[in-house]
């Protein structure tokens, strides 16, 4: 597939800098088999069948972003804390005024200090002088990671941090999970009301776990989008959870997915013979999908509007093509949605 066939032009000012109050207030465009619908989040449970297993991700979102000053220079510096690696050094991507080396001290916190060790491309392996866990200083210290975009499209816009902590996550994440630098941002359209109107019509919801990586961020910049280099995600699914989603599967129960998050997880499952009647199955996963691609867990999606040249882009043309999805693209921007992260919600009840 061209990666050319991933683009579409977004006019300026479609980008949401804050979510709607409440979160289910938002619009969600609805593609059907033979038309284009508009409602709102509100109205999600009316457009679930009964018997519908419902599957979100709980990972929680951590306040990843960082900023310093080198101790030398006093140069201000920006990071996005990654992940851990096996000897407890940070995984980082930093930007700074001037260059950065190796040996290079950092002081982000007070009392707290990172030493550049080494580079592999764009992402840096510092040694912190704090032996806490990277989580628990980062509740500290960190800052919400709003996606560039945002942050962009506020300008002169300030927004105090306790607010986009709250908003950038979702009401069902776990906080023992956080894990994520970025949410699972199609369940950022879920609230208390809306849980409640799911579960008084009886519909079943599960929840597994993808940490979402920076990566969910990189455009594709290959010519074909199968050469683009597809970054990796921890994932996990308890075994309760598997055996509900096998019952549904084995009684033809449609199951819908909350956000790409959850289908690259369920899609990432080895095959039902293989899981486990105790215990979890967890694995990394570089699963990139694209037109075509043959779905074998989810049957429908809840997501939001994506980047132009995105992989989420292309997953959601995955399940209703690209042609059609362009032109729901096209329709929502005529009809004023909403893009991105904060942004209204597309809801596809069944693949195509």
């Amino acid at each position: 597939m061209k990666t050319s066939e991933l683009y579409y032009d977004l006019p300026d000012g479609f980008v949401a800098t804050m979510p709607v109050s409440p979160r289910s207030s938002a619009k969600m465009f609805i593609i059907d088999e033979q038309c284009f619908r508009h409602r709102t989040v509100a109205d999600f449970s009316e457009e679930l069948q009964e018997d519908a297993l419902l599957v979100v991700n709980e990972t929680a979102v951590l306040p990843a972003r960082v900023r310093g000053h080198k101790i030398t220079s006093g140069g201000n510096i920006e990071g996005l804390f990654l992940e851990e690696d096996q000897e407890g050094n940070w995984l980082m991507m930093l930007k700074a005024n001037g260059k950065l080396r190796d040996g290079t001290l950092l002081e982000i916190g007070k009392n707290i200090t990172l030493e550049l060790l080494d580079r592999d491309e764009a992402i840096w392996k510092c040694r912190c002088s704090d032996a806490r866990p990277p989580n628990v200083i980062l509740q500290e210290i960190g800052t919400t990671p709003l996606p560039p975009y945002i942050r962009a499209a506020r300008g002169d816009l300030v927004i105090e941090d306790e607010q986009d902590r709250r908003l950038y996550q979702t009401v069902y994440a776990d906080s023992n999970q956080c894990h994520s630098v970025a949410a699972p941002t199609a369940g950022l359209h879920f609230d208390d009301l809306l849980l409640e109107k799911i579960k008084a019509k009886g519909i079943e919801q599960v929840a597994v776990t993808l940490h979402v990586g920076a990566g969910t961020f990189r455009p594709v910049e290959t010519d074909t989008i199968e050469t683009h280099p597809m970054h990796s995600e921890y994932w996990s699914v308890e075994s309760e959870v598997l055996q509900k989603i096998a019952e549904a599967k084995q009684a033809h129960r449609p199951i819908i997915a909350v956000g790409t998050t959850t289908v690259r997880t369920l899609e990432s499952l080895p095959a039902m013979d293989l899981w486990p009647s105790v215990g979890q199955l967890s694995s990394e996963t570089q699963l990139l999908i694209s037109p075509p691609y043959d779905f074998t867990i989810i049957d429908g999606l809840l997501t939001n509007f994506h980047l132009p040249n995105s992989t989420l882009l292309a997953l959601v043309g995955a399940l209703v093509g690209m042609d059609r999805l362009k032109s729901a693209y096209a329709e929502a921007i005529l009809n004023e949605y909403r893009f991105f992260s904060y942004g209204d919600a597309m809801f596809i009840p069944k693949k195509m």
